[in-house]
């Protein structure tokens, strides 16, 4: 049987995505004060603006002061917190006219207990064994298990999905939890609400555990390659570590899909540290490399501030702004090279990507993309050590320009790197 093939959104190719975290962006934690932020995202080259869930939060049960934005009470409404539905269709109609796209957080696996269905569908939720609703799993109390044994939930869902298409124009769906869901159900959702327009799909698995969902997804989450770069930095093992995580990554299927890279985003953050607890010094050069290696990079709130603190994920918890952000320059640089440099123009055909050697193979990664065109050429320096190099590679040749300093720079030369330093070269 053939695997049907899902069209991908045209404008995919060498984008990038930016979670927002309204909650904690600004003193407000509104639509209309995001707003007042979008020209310094756009003059960042943010392409996708990535919405965690903007839905009204239950009550019942809710953690913290203000409770997840994962345990909702609607799926068809605005988050009064936020604003109103109005307020969202302008902030999407003026992002897409900043030349931008929208996508918002999508919770189908769970609701809060006193969402609308409650009381309207009961029978949408599994029941424990007295016959009450039940969270999916132990520690989730502040949400209730959907059932997807119930064909009636998958049209009720489906059409609060299609609401945000047809009312708000969005541009995609990042799918919270999505392999917790059964896939013929996404399958399902996106032959129908795909017909509207083509959307962009980013679901929140690894292919490394669910490689069936990349079938209907466009893009998934690395978290293999997260846990390996962690353990990495922390207990100093070799760089044949991250090559061997990468290389699994290459082999699934179907390879038109993609995978997002990222060192940080609002669970890792909130539960398990900053990228900055997390890779120390390591933060920057990972940066680089999700932002060049083959996929998608994901930045989150805060991240080009340099944001330092963990932010509460059911309480008020700022994000401590302190003018222009130190590292807005150091993406917009990568995120701006990946919108004009061919080799990121075309993730599907003709481009290459390969790991290639120096004469600091345990501490240089280093990597080419090329179309045989063009080439990019990057070097990390994933030790605390400086380092000086040559390229061992005869199959990428000639001159190149540095990214960072717009200095000519040839191959055959011996490169020096700080420690935890970076070096990015284009043809």
């Amino acid at each position: 049987m053939m695997q049907e093939v899902f069209k991908q959104p045209d404008w995919m190719s060498g984008t990038n995505i930016y979670e927002v975290n309204l909650r904690q962006y600004t003193p407000e934690g509104t639509i209309k004060a995001f707003m007042k932020h979008l020209p310094r995202l756009q003059d960042m080259g943010v392409d996708v603006v990535w919405f965690m869930p903007v839905t009204p939060i239950s009550n019942k049960h809710r953690k913290g002061t203000l409770g997840s934005y994962y345990a909702c009470s609607s799926y068809v409404e605005v988050n009064p917190e936020f604003g109103t539905l109005d307020e969202f269709k302008e902030m999407v109609r003026t992002i897409q006219s900043m030349g931008m796209k929208v996508i918002i957080d999508w919770v189908a696996n769970h609701t809060g207990w006193d969402h609308e269905w409650t009381k309207t569908n009961p029978d949408f939720y599994t029941k424990n064994e007295h016959g009450h609703f039940k969270p999916p799993v132990e520690s989730w109390e502040d949400v209730i298990h959907l059932n997807y044994m119930n064909g009636d939930l998958w049209k009720a869902m489906i059409a609060a999905m299609e609401f945000w298409v047809t009312e708000c124009d969005i541009d995609g769906f990042r799918c919270d939890m999505a392999a917790l869901v059964p896939l013929d159900f996404w399958a399902s959702a996106r032959r129908h609400i795909d017909r509207h327009k083509t959307l962009f799909w980013l679901g929140e698995f690894d292919q490394w555990g669910e490689e069936a969902f990349g079938n209907v997804f466009d893009a998934s989450y690395t978290w293999h390659w997260m846990h390996v770069a962690q353990e990495f930095y922390r207990h100093k093992w070799k760089l044949v570590s991250l090559d061997a995580a990468l290389t699994g990554y290459q082999h699934k299927k179907p390879h038109r899909h993609l995978r997002t890279f990222f060192t940080t985003n609002h669970d890792e953050n909130s539960w398990n540290g900053t990228e900055y607890e997390k890779y120390g010094q390591m933060a920057l050069p990972l940066a680089v490399f999700s932002c060049l290696w083959k996929g998608i990079p994901l930045i989150y709130s805060g991240q080009e501030q340099p944001n330092h603190k963990r932010l509460l994920f059911f309480d008020k918890d700022l994000i401590e702004w302190k003018g222009k952000p130190t590292l807005h320059e150091f993406y917009k640089k990568l995120l701006n090279f990946r919108k004009t440099h061919p080799v990121f123009q075309n993730h599907h055909h003709k481009v290459i990507t390969w790991r290639i050697g120096t004469s600091q193979h345990n501490n240089v990664f280093s990597f080419v993309r090329t179309d045989l065109t063009h080439s990019v050429v990057v070097l990390l320096n994933f030790s605390e050590h400086r380092v000086r190099f040559r390229v061992e590679d005869t199959r990428i040749k000639g001159e190149y320009k540095d990214l960072f300093t717009d200095r000519p720079v040839s191959l055959k030369d011996i490169h020096g790197l700080d420690p935890w330093g970076y070096m990015v070269l284009y043809s």
